[in-house]
């Protein structure tokens, strides 16, 4: 079996950082082949609309298509990019994120073999408007390396926050800027920002006006996250919307695998797992005054709310997980190509 992988976005800032790149090597490490990246240059442009993705590299493409025994292709949202009806093998296609309000109907879907979707909230979404080749897969992370080391909150708390801002827009949308005012009110609050390379000198600018700059540290390099998370006590990932990050924040699923409880906005589909697992804290999208409130119940009530992360981290996340279902997602779209 070969598998031309097919992503939505541009290669990383910083190799080794992105979890989608990480999890499409896994898996061609398991079943072999190629990756291109659709959107052209090294940074998503506001003038190069998302319908002419591809169409750069159309020749490639092409080649792929030949070459290969199965597309898979990964983008944020459910969007079917023009170029993928030039294609012929069977497409599995997968959300990285949340659905958002609108994505396309399902007579235009049909042209796609499976749609990989993070959580049963979406597939349920896509089964009810006729959609019926959604499935499951929950995201995963690699293990190996990764270990629990108990902490204690003391006079301080330390948050680390991933899934930077694209955009300056998303300094809101995404949290960031309630996350700063919060430490703002709360002096006993430190923050670890996970920075990949853009928009550096805007976050800088933010912390210093907040008067913020001798507790906000700015990670900008590649780190060992698993030395990481062990002088921190909970991690974050905050979104106005389901389409802005990881429906499975990679840096939440590592702390919760080390141990480390987690605060994520109820608009992200891991918010349904932390709820019933007792791994953390649900806040109410990106509101300030919520955030501050759950960072408070977190504190109070940490031993337990680390206990839970440190059972379910290991058992929930387990990238093999993922390689097995993508493995029968290929063999079922083969089978139907050749049915």
């Amino acid at each position: 079996m070969r598998v031309g992988f097919l992503i939505g976005a541009p290669p990383p800032a910083m190799e080794g950082t992105d979890a989608v790149v990480q999890e499409v090597n896994e898996l061609r490490s398991r079943f072999g082949g190629e990756v291109l990246h659709l959107v052209p240059g090294a940074r998503p442009r506001r003038f190069v609309p998302r319908a002419t993705y591809g169409l750069h590299g159309l020749g490639a493409l092409r080649r792929l298509d030949r070459e290969v025994d199965v597309l898979h292709v990964y983008h944020s949202q459910l969007y079917l990019f023009p170029v993928l009806r030039l294609l012929h093998k069977p497409i599995v296609y997968s959300v990285v994120s949340g659905l958002g309000r609108r994505f396309p109907p399902p007579e235009s879907l049909r042209r796609l073999a499976a749609i990989a979707v993070p959580s049963p909230r979406d597939q349920e979404r896509l089964v009810e408007r006729g959609a019926v080749q959604a499935r499951v897969v929950p995201a995963g992370v690699d293990t190996a390396g990764l270990d629990f080391t108990p902490i204690v909150p003391g006079d301080t708390f330390v948050l680390l926050a991933g899934s930077a801002p694209w955009t300056r827009g998303q300094f809101r949308t995404k949290g960031i800027d309630a996350l700063l005012e919060v430490a703002r009110r709360v002096p006993s609050l430190r923050l670890v920002l996970l920075w990949r390379g853009w928009l550096l000198d805007e976050v800088r600018r933010r912390v210093d006006s907040q008067g913020l700059s001798g507790r906000v540290e700015i990670v900008t390099e590649h780190v060992d996250v698993n030395q990481l998370l062990r002088r921190v006590h909970a991690a974050v990932v905050l979104a106005e919307a389901p389409e802005l990050v990881k429906a499975y924040p990679h840096s939440l699923l590592e702390a919760i695998v080390c141990g480390r409880p987690v605060l994520v906005s109820d608009r992200i589909a891991l918010a349904d797992h932390v709820r019933t697992s007792n791994c953390g804290r649900v806040v109410q999208g990106v509101d300030r005054s919520d955030l501050q409130r759950q960072i408070h119940e977190l504190r109070e009530s940490y031993p337990r709310h680390q206990e839970s992360a440190r059972r379910v981290g290991r058992r929930d996340f387990s990238l093999d997980g993922v390689v097995e279902a993508y493995g029968d997602l290929y063999e079922s779209a083969m089978s139907q190509a050749r049915g």
